[in-house]
């Protein structure tokens, strides 16, 4: 007989924003297995809605409905199932769901606290290749270096201008050459734009009061440079352009870096910085419906493109944006979805049609880690968990180096 669920327990705790946000305990007969649950500030339409509280608590963001769910509903249900029946329990979890709105912040938490009771005392990554059935592998990390769009107070359009060990063997290497770019970066922002230019965004990267792209790229070029790295760290952006998106009176635009642009044009700019930057990854480069710009881009760029807000981590969608060409590269959030499994079906599904994943965190996270020991058991290559700075970011570069030391066999993704 398996180990079975005593009993399940959530409460309401804050996430690095201050938000509520869910923790989930499930108890078994001698242990007790915890998991958080992220919240997203750059949220697209497609990606399963959270359940918040309303009204004056928290200014309607509360989440003690979502809690008192899985004390009540939920516990009753799962009591005395077997914590290695994933597919069961997040079976269970979806169909509740579908039924009413519970929100997938609700069926999220429980499903990975089930998960890492189902690890036990085994190794988490060990335990979820069952269900992912890759060969696991230390991802490359894609570090958020300056913050701008909703996740800064500044003007910049860009969400995150992200540095990228793409030539390395070991992650401890790649992440000391990463913190060496970090701190030149901040050192010559301070010089060029004082200390103020070095306040953190929500993920870590700095949020200085820059106005364009290209002055932001010129710096990060330099400092690379500077480094020595210009042949082993690259740039990526995560444009989120769902946020500088605006269809007024029938007129679709951009307003990018100030300056109103059509999509066709905004294709043109992005190629431009792309050649002179030598920019390896894109993401979201345009609105959640855009399928034929994205593929526009992909094609002539020849490079990385990502999809997250048109894709939310969604089979259906990610079957059109394969059908289309949209794409070569998924953003795995599970908190799009609501339950692991979905996510980890997601993530097959781009693997399977030869696009790789990059797993990703979210604007308001917690110091659970669940995120990167998903990311080693999806080989999924690729990881994106913020800037060297704040502990809830923190939390998952440390649990990389814990699982490069522990586990000899883990190799470094490559390019």
């Amino acid at each position: 007989m398996g180990v079975r669920v005593k009993k399940i327990v959530a409460r309401q705790i804050l996430d690095s924003r201050g938000y509520p946000t869910i923790e989930c305990d499930v108890v078994t007969k001698s242990q007790v297995f915890r998991a958080s649950v992220p919240s997203g500030k750059s949220v697209g339409k497609f990606e399963a809605h959270e359940l918040r509280d309303g009204g004056v608590n928290y200014f309607g963001q509360g989440v003690t409905k979502a809690v008192g769910i899985i004390n009540k509903k939920v516990n009753r249900e799962l009591v005395g199932f077997d914590v290695t029946d994933q597919n069961g329990v997040d079976l269970y979890l979806k169909t509740l769901n579908s039924k009413g709105n519970v929100g997938s912040n609700t069926t999220l938490a429980v499903s990975l606290a089930m998960a890492r009771a189902g690890a036990g005392n085994k190794g988490l990554f060990e335990y979820l290749k069952k269900y992912t059935k890759q060969k696991p592998n230390l991802p490359i990390p894609f570090c958020n270096v300056i913050n701008g769009g909703v996740h800064a107070g500044g003007s910049l359009s860009v969400q995150e201008f992200m540095i990228a060990p793409v030539k390395y063997k070991s992650f401890g290497v790649a992440l000391e050459n990463i913190f060496e770019v970090y701190t030149l970066l901040k050192t010559q922002l301070i010089s060029k734009y004082g200390k103020g230019s070095v306040n953190v965004g929500d993920e870590g990267g700095f949020a200085p009061n820059i106005k364009k792209t290209s002055q932001v790229l010129d710096l990060l070029s330099k400092v690379i440079k500077r480094a020595g790295y210009e042949d082993k760290i690259k740039i990526a952006l995560d444009c989120a352009a769902n946020e500088f998106y605006h269809n007024s009176k029938k007129k679709e635009y951009y307003l990018f870096d100030g300056k109103k642009v059509k999509a066709h044009k905004l294709s043109g700019t992005y190629l431009k910085l792309i050649k002179k930057y030598g920019i390896v990854s894109i993401e979201d480069p345009f609105n959640d419906h855009d399928f034929k710009e994205f593929n526009y881009l992909k094609e002539k760029s020849g490079i990385q493109v990502v999809g997250d807000d048109l894709l939310a981590t969604n089979v259906d969608r990610i079957g059109i944006a394969i059908k289309k060409k949209a794409c070569n590269c998924l953003l795995l959030k599970p908190n799009q979805i609501g339950t692991l499994t979905q996510a980890i079906d997601a993530a097959k599904l781009a693997i399977d049609n030869d696009w790789r994943v990059m797993a990703s965190h979210r604007s308001g996270e917690t110091n659970d880690s669940f995120i990167v020991d998903l990311a080693v058991s999806l080989g999924a290559g690729q990881i994106k968990i913020g800037g060297l700075s704040r502990g809830e970011r923190m939390a998952k570069y440390n649990q990389l180096l814990r699982l490069e030391q522990e586990h000899k066999k883990l190799k470094m993704a490559r390019w």
